[in-house]
C-alpha cells in the first residue's frame, strides 16, 4: 500500500485539476479511535463539478499510485461524494452541502490544514 502522504497529495492534485475550492485536510493521526487517518474535503458549486472532481480524483490516483477507492458514495446525488481509500477519505460537496454537514466543526479536535490560505 502506498503511503498515505502520497495518497493526499494526490487527492489534491485531483481536486485542484477540476478548480475544486475551499480544500483543506483534517489530520487525524493525534487522535485515538478514529476511522481513518486523514479526511481531504473541498466545495464546488454545481452537481457536475462535484462528479467531475470526483472523476479526477480517482482517475488521478489509478494512475499515478495505482490506487482504486473502496468504497464511493453518493453518486446518485451528487451533493456530497465519499471516496473512502481506507486510510484517507476524501468528502467532495456542493458548497451549501459542506455547510450544512460543517465537517470541521464536526472533528474540531483534528489538527485542520487549510490549502487556500497556503497561496496567498
Amino acid at each position: 500500500m502506498q503511503s498515505t502522504d502520497i495518497t493526499v497529495t494526490n487527492i489534491i492534485k485531483g481536486i485542484e485539476n477540476v478548480k475544486g475550492e475551499n480544500i483543506c485536510v483534517l489530520d487525524f493521526t493525534k487522535l485515538e479511535n478514529v476511522v481513518c487517518k486523514y479526511f481531504v474535503i473541498c466545495d464546488c458549486k454545481s452537481n457536475t463539478q462535484v462528479n467531475a472532481i470526483s472523476n479526477s480524483v480517482k482517475k488521478t490516483l489509478s494512475k499515478n499510485i495505482s490506487e482504486k477507492p473502496f468504497q464511493i458514495e453518493g453518486l446518485e446525488n451528487k451533493n456530497w461524494v465519499l471516496l473512502d481509500y481506507v486510510d484517507v477519505v476524501v468528502h467532495i460537496f456542493k458548497k451549501e452541502f459542506r455547510e450544512i454537514y460543517n465537517l470541521e466543526e464536526l472533528w474540531a479536535d483534528a489538527k485542520i490544514i487549510r490549502l487556500d490560505n497556503l497561496n496567498e
